[in-house]
């Protein structure tokens, strides 16, 4: 039985240390959606077990900066959508999603898990990570982003896809990752200006923002324990 979060579980790890557990990285060919700043695909692909890796990124700006990666030579970027994957049939070993499924419109959470099935190879491996909404750090997010909705899409998404024979589920994990921030500007920069989402805050709410985040500050910065479940899906 899926479950959307383990309010019990203690692990607190790196999430690439765990794929690189829990996944067949070795000569795989690996498709990254929603790959951001690009550093879990700077750390994957460093390890040097892959064979290649395709990180598309939807924002066309961070895509642009993407571009100018020029240390990675078994990794390619490429501007691409979740639901519309440009790559052929049965072409990758192993699809990665890290908290990206939510960001999806609801109306096309389906459409993405489908193209997610199509370009794997069968027997092939689905490793989507997403947000437990629990948290300090997510009582800060939902004061001006509030997530609620589209998480809970992502997993009925994904249980859906499971429960109509797509893919079957290899596991779940729970585990909690570490986040940390210098100060209010640096969480700002990283969390409030992000080029994928217009976050605009009136003078008061950004107020609010601010004095909860300083809440957590301490001398070596602000520190979070950020709650993340892991659906390992399987090409049926």
């Amino acid at each position: 039985m899926m479950k959307i979060s383990d309010p019990a579980a203690a692990l607190v790890c790196d999430e690439v240390e765990l794929l690189a557990a829990e996944l067949p990285l070795e000569g795989a060919r690996i498709l990254e959606l929603g790959c951001g700043k690009a550093e879990k695909t700077r750390a994957i692909a460093q390890a040097g077990k892959a064979a290649a890796i395709l990180a598309l990124e939807v924002d066309a700006i961070q895509h642009a900066r993407n571009l100018a990666i020029a240390d990675l030579p078994n990794v390619s970027f490429g501007h691409g959508a979740a639901e519309a994957i440009p790559a052929q049939d049965a072409s990758f070993d192993i699809v990665m999603m890290f908290k990206s499924l939510h960001h999806v419109p609801v109306t096309s959470m389906e459409r993405a898990l489908g193209e997610i099935r199509r370009v794997l190879k069968p027997g092939g491996l689905a490793w989507i990570s997403e947000p437990v909404y629990a948290g300090e750090f997510n009582d800060i997010l939902r004061l001006f982003h509030d997530e609620k909705e589209v998480r809970e899409a992502a997993f009925a998404a994904v249980r859906r896809a499971v429960d109509a024979g797509q893919f079957a589920l290899v596991g779940q994990r729970f585990f909690s990752t570490r986040g940390r921030f210098d100060s209010f500007a640096q969480f700002e920069e990283r969390i409030i200006r992000v080029t994928h989402t217009d976050h605009r805050l009136s003078p008061e709410l950004h107020g609010s923002v601010r004095r909860k985040f300083e809440a957590h500050l301490t001398p070596t910065g602000a520190h979070f324990l950020n709650p993340l479940r892991v659906d390992i899906l399987r090409k049926a």
